[in-house]
This record gives C-alpha cells, sequence and structure tokens, in this order.
C-alpha cells in the first residue's frame, strides 16, 4: 500500500500535530521491521505428492545451515504436476527450485524453463562420481547438467521364493531362457489352476521397453525423431515377451489382477517387475507364515550378463532459468543432496537416496530388499531424451503391447503401425530440427 501526505488544515511548519506524530511512528515500526527482515532471501519450491507433504520436516536443519535462507514449500498433486507446471511457465509463475521427474528434463530444457547447472558444480560438493552413472545420465543434455537426481527408483524382479524352490529352483533366473524355463516349469506345476507365472500387465510400458533396451535396441531413430521400433533387436525383444500371454505364463489383460500385492500372497502370480515404491506394500501384505517367503532380485538379461538393464528412474530438483534467488535455491539443492539428509527423507517416505554414499547406511545396507536395487542401479539406462517420450510410452506402446497380446494383430505388425504412429507424434521435433540445420 502506498501512502501520501497531504496539507491538513492547520498545519504548521514549527509544530508537530497528531498526524505527524503517527506518521513519525509509522516511520519507525517500518525501519524497524526493514531491520528485521533485511539480509533474509525467500526461495520458493514446489515438490510433488508425498515430497511435498514431508519436505518441510527437513526444513528446521537447513535453517541452521543457512539462516540467511527461507524456503516456502508448495505441495503438487502428482497426477496435476506437469500440466501445472507448464502452465505456470506460461505466465512466468514458476517457483525458484521445483521436482520433476527425470524423464521431463527434457521438455523444460527445451522450454528453457530451467538453468543449466554446470557453473555450480565446481565449486559444490556435489558431482557425477556421487551418482549412480545411469542415473546421473537423465539429467544430462548434451554436456549440459539439467537437474540434481533427488531421489532415485527402477525395477527389479519381485518373486516367490517357496514356489521358486518348489520347482527346484534356489535363486530367481538370471537370462531370458532361464525366467521362460522357469515360467513353463511353474506353469506346469499350477495344472489347471489359474496362476500364472509372471504378472506382464499390458498397460505398463516399462517392461517392454526394458526388455527391448537390454537387447540393445535404440527404440527411438534419426536423432530420436523417428520410431525404431520395428528394429530386429526390439521386435526380437517383444516376441519374446508375447509368448508369455500366447503360452499362458502371464494373465491376459490388467482386470484378472485387480490387487497385486494379494495377487503375489494367494499365488495367483509368482513373479512382478516393480520399483521400491512397492517393498513397503509388500511387507504390509506378506506376514506371517509369508514373510520369509518372497525375496526381490536384479531383472535376467538376455545372455549370460547379469543382471540385465533396467530403467533410470526417479525426481530430479531443477532450478527456474527465470529464478532472481540462483544461489539460494542452488544451496538449497545441496542440503537436500547431502548424504544424512536423504538417508533422514528416506525414513519419511521411502524413497531411495540418489546419492551412492547414502547406501553404506546399515538402514540400508543391512534392509535384504534393498540388496537388488542396489546392483541393479549399476545396470539402469535412461529412456529416449524427448519431449514426447511420456506420450510415446503411455499411449502408444501400452496400446500396441495390448494389440499384440491379445492377437489383433501380428507382432511385426504391431511395430510397423507403432512406428508410423510415433512418426506422426515426432513430427514437430523433426520440423525444429531442421529449422535448427538451416540457421
Amino acid at each position: 500500500m502506498h501512502h501520501r501526505a497531504e496539507k491538513q488544515p492547520g498545519f504548521r511548519k514549527s509544530g508537530f500535530g497528531l498526524l505527524q506524530i503517527s506518521w513519525l511512528l509509522l516511520l519507525v515500526l517500518a525501519t524497524s521491521c526493514t531491520k528485521q527482515t533485511t539480509g533474509i532471501t525467500e526461495i520458493s519450491l514446489w515438490a510433488l505428492g508425498a515430497e511435498g507433504e514431508n519436505v518441510q520436516y527437513l526444513l528446521d536443519d537447513f535453517y541452521k545451515q543457512y539462516p540467511d535462507i527461507r524456503v516456502k514449500v508448495q505441495m503438487v498433486p502428482w497426477t496435476a504436476a506437469q500440466e501445472k507446471l507448464i502452465t505456470s511457465y506460461a505466465s512466468n509463475n514458476l517457483p525458484d527450485v521445483f521436482q520433476i521427474g527425470n524423464t521431463w528434463i527434457p521438455q523444460f530444457a527445451m522450454l528453457k524453463a530451467i538453468t543449466p547447472l554446470n557453473d555450480f558444480l565446481p565449486a559444490s560438493s556435489l558431482s557425477a562420481e556421487d551418482y549412480f552413472p545411469g542415473i546421473w545420465q537423465t539429467n544430462l543434455l548434451d554436456t549440459l547438467v539439467y537437474g540434481i537426481p533427488w531421489y532415485i527408483d527402477t525395477r527389479v524382479m519381485f518373486y516367490r521364493t517357496d514356489l521358486l524352490h518348489d520347482v527346484g529352483w534356489e535363486r530367481p533366473p538370471q537370462n531370458w531362457d532361464e525366467l521362460l524355463r522357469l515360467s513353463q516349469q511353474l506353469r506346469q506345476h499350477f495344472g489347471k489352476k489359474e496362476k500364472y507365472a509372471l504378472y506382464l500387465p499390458t498397460n505398463e510400458w516399462a517392461s517392454f521397453v526394458i526388455f527391448g533396451l537390454q537387447n540393445g535396441a535404440g527404440l527411438l531413430g534419426e536423432n530420436n525423431s523417428f520410431g525404431h521400433f520395428s528394429d530386429p533387436r526390439f521386435e526380437s525383444a517383444f516376441s519374446y515377451l508375447m509368448q508369455y500371454h500366447q503360452q499362458g505364463l502371464a494373465p491376459l489383460g490388467i482386470s484378472q489382477v485387480t490387487n497385486v500385492y494379494q495377487a503375489l500372497a494367494d499365488t495367483f502370480i509368482v513373479m512382478y517387475l516393480s520399483g521400491p515404491w512397492n517393498v513397503r506394500e509388500f511387507k504390509n501384505w506378506m506376514k506371517g507364515d509369508l514373510a520369509d517367503k518372497w525375496m526381490t532380485a536384479p531383472l535376467p538379461g538376455p545372455d549370460s550378463t547379469y543382471p540385465g538393464l533396467s530403467l533410470a528412474g526417479g525426481s530430479s530438483l531443477v532450478i527456474n532459468q527465470e529464478s532472481g534467488h540462483k544461489k539460494a535455491a542452488w544451496q538449497f539443492i545441496e542440503f537436500l543432496s547431502q548424504t544424512e539428509t536423504q538417508l533422514k527423507f528416506y525414513k519419511l517416505v521411502n524413497d531411495l537416496p540418489s546419492r551412492r554414499a547414502a547406501w553404506d547406511d546399515p538402514l540400508l545396507r543391512n534392509d535384504p530388499y534393498m540388496a537388488a536395487f542396489y546392483q541393479q542401479f549399476y545396470h539402469v539406462a535412461p529412456t529416449p531424451k524427448v519431449p514426447e517420450w511420456e506420450q510415446i510410452a503411455f499411449s502408444l506402446i501400452q496400446r500396441y503391447a495390448e494389440f499384440a497380446a491379445r492377437g489383433v494383430y501380428p507382432v511385426d505388425e504391431c511395430l510397423r503401425r507403432l512406428d508410423l504412429e510415433v512418426d506422426r507424434v515426432l513430427e514437430k521435433r523433426r520440423w525444429m530440427l531442421a529449422m535448427e540445420t538451416k540457421e
């Protein structure tokens, strides 16, 4: 609010009236308030879901290290996050620091919404060597680092140890041939019972992409501007997975499994490829006599190389390109990346720490279910770094996986059609690349 001094009746230059005394008091109070807030920098953070709800419990520790910075936190639901961030970018209303899924990095970098962090790193306590190589790669575009991994995830195998033992397996499968042979033995063991070896839902694109990456497929071609799913390496991996549906080794469609935790507990399924977010849920379901009858393992690979590749997942912290407080924002990211901070956050929300040093803590090192994740993180790869990737994965790959599983089209026809649709999605990217070439 702006105040304006007006000439009052009866005002004398030589004296102070009631109005002048009031103004003097206001000036003293304003000066006092200014002194109290001088030197305090306020930054804003948008964090998603459980992270947004719990990050506030870390702030007191941050203020002890940085008493001249205050953080205003806003929690954003995951379901609305991407749209809200894009809308806020368009209205120049992004926060100083925000959390994004690491597959979103290319989109926000293309918009020039986030700051390259290369200039901060040389003098920082953070470096690429602190992180699992495949995870760090998700934040790297060409030579520019756009984000710092906050927490990480990947897919491993969850399985019933007792049922593998029943068919003569004392360890999980380590390659594709073993996985298929084990699944066939389980199918024979179950007889006519409606039970399945592997849960391979077609509304989850990750497994199909993982096996393609394991087989050396590039997924996209020509500078990520065309679909490349008809590549023989992807077709071979895709055909391999379709055997599980064709031979009755996996339930067809998602309606047969309404609760994956109960399905594993009831031996409706024996194996499932999933991430760390499910460890706590399986612990809750696999209790009593079942507590020692399940385990996690790294993913099998196509050949003798074990483990096979999995996906480099998780969330990263980025800085708004237009932020006026980038130094303070970076200091906050450094704090959230400290080993002790990450371990405290893991206790709050079960997010796996991105810093490798945190995995030396007994909290993780002595957890038998975490060993597979630690091993797998050394064998992860990012998905193609294009803004259109999520549309390709969630809309197109899942659709054609369902078509193939149900026999709507043969595998080669499914992948041919998939490539055509991916080409249409990437049309704008090709145009932009052509414009860059002309420049």
